[in-house]
């Protein structure tokens, strides 16, 4: 999969421009502050149909504008694709092939990408959420089924969180099991697919990491929580586990048990990452991470994704940037960086130049 093109108009701090991508490693210079960022943040929302960077669309709007546009072309195995995202104040509009597409679920997938940042030291460091969000991400791109069980089961987790507030016991008692019968449902679909996919992903992190760490480091991932084999009976276990926390759920205003709340354990050697490894580890075990999800888009996409690297030269030590260009050279690559001379190391790529928001000749 290869993006060929990409339009910006009024997104972020550009007015309007036009990005063309070679195959290979392509390479947005710049200081600081002057787009390249908002450029990858870009190709990574039409692939997901959202940003890694804020909570509300209209915040990619250029100051001064009522909209946003981002469109590009890319070139997939089953011949070339346009996406479009037109993004205004309150609502937005997503177009694959110039037809408008309502659903999230059709619009996710038709591009698929892989990012990776300094930030992504969260999905070590931080709470179960950026871990989920992870898993969110990467499994809905690659399955309709999901990315559209994953929407359902929030909304009906919602309403569900909404009824636990109602005073009117005899209506939360006589309207909550219905909730989660439904809710059980769509659970076992999320808890299915994310079982599937990291057994996939463990040991190709595993492997990955070892790479980065010329095998100093073992790692390795397992999925927080117990759950049957098939779909029927997780969704029997998850409803148990509705009823017999709804007491508890009454008492804290939410629910409290469901995917929603799992985790996954990540483990250096042994030891829970969280509470162990150092800046350098976490960065390499995050790296690792994305480096399998290539693999896997790979496997179940039929081709390789599109890797976003942004500012993350800076942040790894000289053996780590040349094993990471070896890695990825058979992918289409966007990375950002301040100097590429410095971290390129002669390597070929196509380099685009970047001044407040601009393409510099």
């Amino acid at each position: 999969m290869v993006i060929e093109n990409l339009t910006l108009e009024n997104f972020r701090n550009y007015e309007r421009e036009r990005f063309t991508f070679s195959e290979g490693l392509n390479v947005l210079t710049g200081r600081n502050a002057q787009g390249k960022t908002n450029c990858a943040e870009a190709v990574f929302y039409l692939c997901t149909g959202s940003s890694l960077r804020i909570r509300h669309d209209r915040q990619l709007i250029r100051r001064g504008a009522d909209r946003a546009r981002i469109g590009a072309t890319l070139k997939s195995r089953f011949g070339r694709v346009t996406l479009e995202a037109v993004i205004c104040e309150n609502k937005r509009e997503l177009y694959v092939n110039g037809n408008r597409v309502v659903r999230a679920a059709d619009f996710v997938g038709n591009m698929n990408s892989v990012f990776f940042s300094p930030g992504e030291l969260r999905l070590i460091q931080d709470g179960p959420d950026e871990r989920r969000r992870f898993l969110n991400l990467s499994i809905s791109q690659t399955s309709r089924e999901y990315c559209t069980a994953l929407a359902r089961y929030q909304k009906i987790l919602d309403q569900r969180n909404n009824l636990l507030k109602e005073r009117d016991g005899a209506l939360v008692e006589e309207t909550l099991p219905v909730w989660d019968e439904q809710l059980a449902v769509y659970a076992a679909v999320l808890v299915r697919h994310r079982r599937r996919y990291l057994k996939r992903l463990s040991p190709l992190a595993g492997e990955a990491h070892a790479y980065l760490t010329d095998g100093a480091e073992r790692l390795q991932l397992s999925m927080d929580g117990e759950y049957p084999e098939e779909e029927d009976r997780i969704a029997q276990k998850l409803l148990g586990q509705f009823a017999a926390s709804r007491e508890r759920d009454l008492r804290l205003g939410f629910t409290s048990v469901g995917p929603h709340r799992d985790d996954i354990r990540i483990a250096i050697d042994g030891a829970d990452a969280r509470g162990y490894c150092s800046q350098g580890q976490a960065r390499t075990a995050a790296l690792a991470l994305k480096l399998a999800e290539t693999e896997i888009f790979k496997e179940l996409a039929g081709e390789a994704p599109v890797l976003i690297l942004d500012d993350v030269m800076s942040e790894l030590d000289l053996s780590r940037r040349k094993k990471l260009l070896d890695r990825v050279q058979d992918l289409q690559c966007i990375l950002t960086c301040t100097h590429a001379e410095r971290v390129l190391y002669g390597t070929s790529s196509r380099k685009i130049k970047i001044k407040g928001g601009k393409i510099q000749p």
